[in-house]
């Protein structure tokens, strides 16, 4: 888990760092992208607890309940006095409620306690991933380039620093190398829309909205893993659809 973690991570260094440098964006003060360094650390450790859960839980509870991560945003938004409209309060509630019909599924409970396996995991993946958008807000406005090539330094850094200290390999199979370098790829792709979104409306809404990729992780992990979804499962997923076509319109 931390080899593809530290590999992924420097994937993304090396494709932000390219586009850093060639890029027109003036590099902001370091006391303005001390933010963007926090966002990058936390974002690192939530992927980790992420992968961890993952691999000890069904991906199909775990990835949903990380997914909570807006509330960490959307009440800093809040505190800020940016309030949704009434329709986005409606679409965010109904975003997590779906998400709390995914988290209920059947599967992966853990006898005696109603608790999934790897769900505190999720949670601590859930507060990173909100402190990250956090960051990324306070530091995109200045430069969307060099906020994702420090957040992802930071990030790499706490990988490696985490790797060594477990003592994980990190010489990953050949085999396996060329999609843990997609999965850096599509990380810092997808940290990049998120930097930009933050610099075109709120951060609370823009955390929900990204938050819905645990739909794409169920349809993935019933295909390629044969986890089925239940019912109440199937009826999250519409909910987390809906929600976030109410946010949108909102």
């Amino acid at each position: 888990m931390l080899t593809v973690l530290v590999i992924s991570q420097a994937a993304g260094l090396l494709g932000a760092a390219t586009w850093a440098l060639t890029s027109d964006d003036i590099r902001p003060a370091l006391a303005d992208l001390w933010p963007a360094a926090g966002a990058g650390a936390a974002a690192a450790l939530g992927l980790a607890a992420l992968y961890r859960g993952m691999a000890i839980g069904a991906m199909g509870i775990v990835a949903p309940i990380s997914a909570t991560s807006p509330i960490v945003p959307l009440a800093v938004d809040v505190a800020r006095g940016e309030t949704p409209s009434a329709l986005q309060w409606v679409g965010i509630v109904v975003v997590l409620g779906g998400v709390v019909l995914l988290a209920r599924g059947t599967g992966g409970i853990a006898r005696g306690s109603g608790l999934a396996t790897g769900v505190v995991l999720a949670l601590a993946a859930a507060l990173g991933f909100g402190v990250f958008i956090i960051g990324l807000d306070a530091s995109s406005d200045d430069s969307v380039a060099w906020t994702i090539l420090v957040a992802r330094g930071a990030g790499a850094i706490v990988a490696l620093v985490a790797a060594l200290v477990a003592s994980a390999p990190l010489r990953p199979p050949a085999r396996l190398l060329p999609m843990i370098l997609a999965v850096g790829a599509f990380d810092t792709v997808a940290n990049v829309l998120v930097a930009f979104a933050t610099t075109k409306g709120p951060a609370g809404i823009v955390a929900v909205l990204s938050a819905l990729y645990p739909v794409t992780t169920i349809v993935l992990a019933r295909v390629l893993l044969a986890e089925r979804l239940d019912r109440s499962r199937r009826i999250g997923g519409a909910l987390a659809l809906g929600g976030a076509a109410a946010v949108a319109v909102g």
